[in-house]
């Protein structure tokens, strides 16, 4: 176990003679033996014993000590009001946070301060602004696996059911689905990517590691698996989940779900503790725990939106940039999101993560956006309207919790502010969708009034300090803040009066928070004090008094001015409690704008850059001056390519040499199609598509050394997914399939597979290449064909030069050495490289020429069958009779013990110069 949680081993030995202080610390450490406690001692969050030297180590703080009659104990601790930045360089070590605060004011407490923790900090069920990522969702998942035979053609447990959810606490966004599929699961992992799951009793270890290495696995309560305890919890929220829900295991998995979130939120209490303290703010865990504010379980199934799992929304670098040399932000979400506020991001992004296969929900996103770029001067004032809304989603689950302040509350009140210049924008729409979000958009006019009528306008940060409540809202507080301000207009006379009446010019009337108001007077003045002055503090040169009629005064206004933040605090609870009552129809609020932001930033983006509406249907994908929207962005010029496919050519093998622009070519292509059936306009001059059910990759190289595969064992893997699950309606992207193995191997992968794909699959296939004996499919396969990205070879330097067009048939070189040259390998190695190369050519042309067999065709890092055969033979190349010049025996054997599948282009590189200089 982790010596930073649990009890400390030092503490341990003498739990029976520590302070009671230290012995709150060592129970909170025992009860939530699975976190890091963060102990309130005064302004600071403080840890001791062996988690001290973890958070003095993690966070470079310092460490110190606390020394008591019981010994001496290391110690670290951050600030209060920093904390945040603290505690998710804690999250981001693997680390649950436990915060135990102080729960008692000092001066009420007979002995030590009673603490109890308010709430633990998850990577999965984050709800503090300063720890979420404003514009994206962050969500907790729940696995759930039913009984189910250990077979099947999913691997172990493919007959099983299983039951994922997914809960994003800080906006309510819920959402489950159920399947018997191991790959579904890891597929919708990967869609959603949530930083940590929770996983119930039964779960095969198979299952469980779909969600890979980067989700924390966080241990829970079997018993809130349970079929009959989780129904409860769930109909608790939102009725009989027999109306929700279509088996089980889904129902499991929310109900977990749900007391998981209840339980990271309530500081550890239970569902129930949580549901008897709901109405009691003033309990340790306020209503911190409620999860009130979630009104809608959505359940979907994958297959109603096309499917892109991790390695596909990696390799099409949607979110994230595959490599560490691009440009920062150069991915696709960045140059499509032009949305003017955080939940109309979230919403775009939940697009891209789920694009549409209901070609009639894509065209009417289409024709929304196409509206939308007619109308210049309305969108453009939409734009600038809906930078004003605030992420209300986020604001009304605060509001639900009790967590909201009152400058929260009027962030809501200007969002609903701009709903009716929203609403008033569309009143002429066309179109049935932005009609439909025209018929949603809820003024909650009642809302905004109750707001307006009670909130002051610029309010305090702090809730329990007054100065939040309009004057003319509650009656009684005017009557108190007229009680406290004219009590303190006679104290701000009283200086002159008292002037006037002791003849004293210098004296002051003033007020601290220790003694209160006071006059006073120097010491040069004292014998003209009068009778009535009762000394109140004695300074180095003065002294301090009160009279009777001062000090009655000011019993009046720290009387009012107590009444006054009291009721004004009570009152502001109401407000909120009234707010909260609506979250739902706020979060419904919230949901259209989004949708309507999301759409207004489609077509700010076709309309800036030129994008096209695709046409959605028939059997084929047709681009003309299609162009990677990424790409042409980060570039000052960018050529634009066609692409055709049908119904009859369905598989292009795609040649040329690197650097010509083949990966960004079959990218832009699936982009184009993920972009479509988002509802966006594409960057092209014109598409005409077919609805894309999923998108596949199998570009570039990765490996899995601490799984134990290699890189062409990745990518074999993930080629069996790919062909075991493609169907005619998807789309594949093949980049050098069977590379990380020999020659001859690798040649044969790659043919068998473009047959399968070709004959069985039917699926609509890029397939880039440098084994140039591949094309040879397209004389052989009916719906085959040749594309090629060209070069040309400068005549006065040889230098060559790439159009980056796309062409009809197969490229007739690889112009691998041209591109080593290019990227400044040394030009003895490259000089070699093209002797070695002319010398390869010659002889093929005379083994052609004498008809000696069928040597293979040179192709950038091939090898020659021949010395394999010599090798088989036993013949030293030293002696070898085919006309090949003498090897020493030394080199040969350096060149039959290397790996080149485990062998990195520079030590290649490096072990190619070696053996030029041993020669």
């Amino acid at each position: 176990m982790d010596p930073a949680l649990g009890p400390p081993e030092k503490m341990a030995e003498r739990s029976d003679d520590l302070t009671p202080m230290m012995s709150q610390y060592h129970d909170l450490c025992e009860r939530y033996d699975d976190s890091l406690v963060l102990f309130q001692v005064g302004d600071f969050y403080e840890t001791f014993c062996e988690a001290a030297e973890t958070v003095s180590r993690l966070l470079e703080i310092t460490l110190t000590k606390r020394e008591d009659s019981t010994g001496t104990y290391p110690m670290a601790g951050i600030p209060m009001d920093n904390a945040e930045s603290y505690v998710e360089t804690l999250l981001d070590a693997g680390y649950r946070v436990a915060v135990a605060d102080q729960v008692q004011a000092p001066e009420e407490a007979s002995g030590v301060v009673d603490r109890a923790v308010t709430r633990i900090v998850t990577p999965g069920t984050l709800t503090e602004d300063e720890l979420l990522e404003t514009d994206d969702n962050n969500f907790v998942a729940c696995l759930t696996e039913s009984a189910g035979d250990a077979g099947g053609s999913d691997g172990p447990g493919a007959d099983a059911e299983y039951g994922l959810a997914l809960l994003d606490v800080s906006t309510g966004d819920f959402y489950v689905t159920g399947t018997n599929s191991l790959s579904t699961v890891a597929d919708e992992v990967g869609r959603f990517a949530p930083p940590e799951a929770i996983v119930g009793p039964g779960v095969r270890v198979g299952a469980a590691e779909a969600f890979g290495a980067d989700c924390m696995v966080t241990p829970y309560d079997e018993a809130a698996f349970e079929s009959d305890r989780a129904r409860e919890t769930v109909a608790a929220y939102f009725g009989s989940p027999d109306r929700l829900l279509a088996s089980d295991a889904e129902v499991r998995a929310c109900g977990a779900l749900l007391a998981y979130a209840e339980y990271t939120r309530g500081g550890g209490k239970s569902a129930d503790d949580l549901r008897a303290q709901e109405n009691s703010e003033s309990s340790p865990g306020g209503q911190d725990g409620c999860l009130d504010y979630l009104n809608h379980l959505t359940r979907y199934d994958p297959r109603e939106y096309m499917l892109m799992d991790a390695v596909a929304l990696r390799s099409l670098e949607l979110f994230e940039r595959r490599g560490v040399h691009g440009a920062e932000g150069a991915t696709l979400v960045d140059v499509v999101d032009e949305t003017a506020s955080a939940i109309g991001s979230r919403k775009l992004k939940d697009w891209l993560r789920r694009p549409l296969i209901d070609r009639e929900r894509i065209e009417d996103r289409h024709a929304a956006v196409e509206e939308w770029t007619e109308r210049v001067r309305t969108r453009e004032a939409v734009h600038d309207r809906l930078r004003d809304v605030y992420d209300i989603e986020r604001l009304i689950a605060r509001v639900s919790r009790g967590r909201a302040n009152a400058r929260d509350l009027r962030s809501l009140e200007e969002t609903l502010d701009v709903v009716p210049d929203l609403k008033e924008s569309l009143a002429d729409a066309e179109t049935e969708r932005l009609r439909a979000i025209r018929e949603s958009l809820d003024e909650l006019a009642d809302v905004r009034d109750l707001i307006g009528d009670a909130i002051r306008e610029s309010p305090p940060a702090e809730i329990t300090e007054g100065d939040l409540v309009r004057e003319g809202y509650d009656e009684e507080l005017d009557e108190l803040r007229e009680t406290e301000r004219s009590g303190k207009e006679w104290i701000d006379s009283l200086e002159a009066q008292e002037r006037e009446r002791t003849g004293i010019d210098s004296l002051k009337v003033g007020h601290n928070a220790v003694h209160g108001y006071y006059i006073e007077v120097t010491d040069a003045n004292l014998d003209r004090v009068p009778d009535d002055y009762t000394r109140r503090q004695t300074l180095k040169n003065s002294e301090r008094y009160y009279t009777p009629e001062l000090k009655e005064r000011e019993d009046e206004i720290i009387r009012a001015e107590q009444r006054a933040d009291d009721l004004e605090y009570d009152l502001f609870r109401g407000v909120r409690s009234r707010v909260g009552a609506e979250s739902e129809r706020i979060q419904r609020l919230a949901d259209t704008v989004a949708e309507l932001d999301a759409l207004v930033s489609l077509a700010e983006v076709a309309a800036k850059h030129g994008y096209a509406r695709p046409e959605m249907g028939g059997d084929g994908v047709r681009i003309e001056g299609g162009r990677h929207p990424v790409v042409e962005r980060t570039q000052e010029s960018f050529v634009p390519n066609d692409a055709a496919f049908d119904g009859e050519s369905c598989v292009a093998v795609i040649t040329g040499p690197n650097m010509s622009g083949k990966s960004t070519y079959m990218r832009q292509v699936a982009l184009v199609c993920v972009l479509a059936q988002v509802g966006s306009f594409v960057p092209a001059d014109a598409a005409e598509l077919r609805v894309v059910d999923r998108v596949f990759t199998r570009v570039g190289a990765s490996d899995d050394i601490a799984g134990g595969q290699s890189t062409f064992m990745v990518e074999m893997t993930e080629l069996s997914e790919i062909l075991r699950a493609a169907t005619e309606d998807s789309l594949v992207l093949l980049d050098e399939v069977g590379r990380g193995t020999s020659t001859t191997d690798g040649f044969a992968i790659a043919r068998a597979v473009t047959e399968y794909v070709h004959d069985r699959v039917g699926a609509t296939t890029l397939f880039a290449t440098h084994h140039h004996d591949l094309t040879a499919v397209a004389d052989d396969l009916p719906g085959a064909f040749n594309r090629h990205f060209a070069a040309d070879r400068e005549e006065a330097d040889g230098d060559v030069a790439f159009s980056h067009e796309i062409r009809p048939g197969p490229a007739t070189a690889s112009y691998g050495v041209e591109v080593a040259s290019m990227a400044g390998v040394p030009d003895a190695v490259v000089d070699r490289a093209r002797a070695l190369l002319d010398e390869r050519e010659a002889g093929d042309a005379d083994a052609a020429a004498g008809d000696t067999g069928d040597a293979d065709r040179r192709d950038g890092g091939e090898t020659d069958d021949r010395t394999d055969a010599r090798a088989d033979t036993g013949e030293s190349p030293a002696v070898a009779a085919d006309g090949d010049p003498d090897v020493p025996l030394s080199v040969a054997e350096r060149l039959r013990s290397t790996s080149i599948a485990d062998t990195t282009p520079l030590e290649a590189l490096e072990l190619l110069d070696e053996l030029k200089r041993e020669l």
